[in-house]
């Protein structure tokens, strides 16, 4: 492997196969979900979910280039604890929300799984591109063990594309820490080749899977191993592994009074005075970081 700059905490690193045409990302996240998380009082179970989706939201988000759009990953159900889980990737800033029901959530027990957690339910992976793709959606119902499960069932059936991902997430005294790891088969189109992921037992893909899927969680939490030695450990014995220099990540909610002010503008004066409280103002809650806007004269 080339000598790099190492990559740790909040941040997103790409990766490369050439000879097994696959590709990957890993991502840790340690300040970056403590913020995020800081805005609400999760309990556990909730904590151990957002940390798990906004891992993924790096991992999916990482393939847009900066300035070039927004990744959306959004889960919603009924019958469940939880009743909608969103996140958002863009140009490297994160965001999170989870609005649940919290003596349901204390029913479940420690661990609860994702059909109790969600009931029935589904998951939409949004992407708004700023140029001629525009935008394009993908939905899955919110079956398997977890998120990743989900996500990993949304690229076979709307992309056909094989797809690994595993997450880690950890909580204690001292905040959350998140890790994880997506690796896909690169499409072949050329002339004469196959095109690979129209096959999902592909022998390559198949060798790679079997690597990635031993990473452990420990490895992908460990604030002192970066993320090239992780790749490095999976996958020492390959022809060749490329790294590309890590991208740093932060919280990036982009709630500000003005952006109200002008969403609110497009309102009609009768639907702006049936917003106004006693005292003639506009208030605006942002779920996102729980800070209230107060709009209007």
């Amino acid at each position: 492997m080339p000598k790099v700059t190492e990559t740790y905490s909040d941040s997103l690193m790409g990766f490369t196969l050439p000879a097994r045409d696959a590709l990957g990302r890993a991502v840790r996240l340690d300040d970056v979900v403590d913020v995020i998380l800081s805005a609400h009082a999760y309990p556990p179970a909730v904590t151990r979910l957002l940390g798990e989706a906004l891992v993924i939201a790096a991992l999916i988000g990482g393939t847009i280039n900066k300035g070039d759009g927004q990744m959306t990953l959004q889960a919603q159900a009924k019958g469940g604890a939880v009743r909608l889980l969103v996140c958002d990737y863009r140009g490297g800033e994160l965001r999170g929300y989870a609005d649940f029901d919290a003596e349901q959530v204390l029913d479940l027990g420690p661990e609860p799984g994702l059909a109790a957690l969600f009931g029935t339910g589904h998951l939409a992976i949004t992407f708004d591109m700023n140029d001629e793709r525009g935008r394009y959606q993908g939905i899955v119902p919110l079956d398997g063990e977890s998120l990743s499960a989900a996500c990993e069932s949304y690229f076979v059936q709307s992309q056909q594309l094989p797809t690994l991902i595993r997450t880690a997430v950890t909580s204690g005294v001292d905040g959350t820490r998140a890790g994880g790891i997506l690796i896909q088969h690169m499409p072949q189109g050329e002339v004469g080749r196959e095109r690979l992921h129209v096959r999902l037992d592909h022998p390559q893909w198949a060798h790679v899977a079997i690597l990635g899927g031993s990473v452990r969680d420990e490895e992908l939490l460990d604030p002192d191993l970066s993320m090239e030695a992780i790749v490095w450990r999976l996958f020492h014995e390959e022809e060749e592994v490329r790294v590309m220099e890590g991208q740093p990540l932060s919280r990036g909610c982009r709630c500000t009074a003005e952006h109200y002010e002008t969403v609110i503008s497009r309102f009609a004066k009768e639907e702006l005075d049936e917003m106004r409280n006693d005292e003639g103002k506009i208030l605006v809650d942002c779920a996102f970081c729980s800070q209230v806007f107060t709009l209007g004269a």
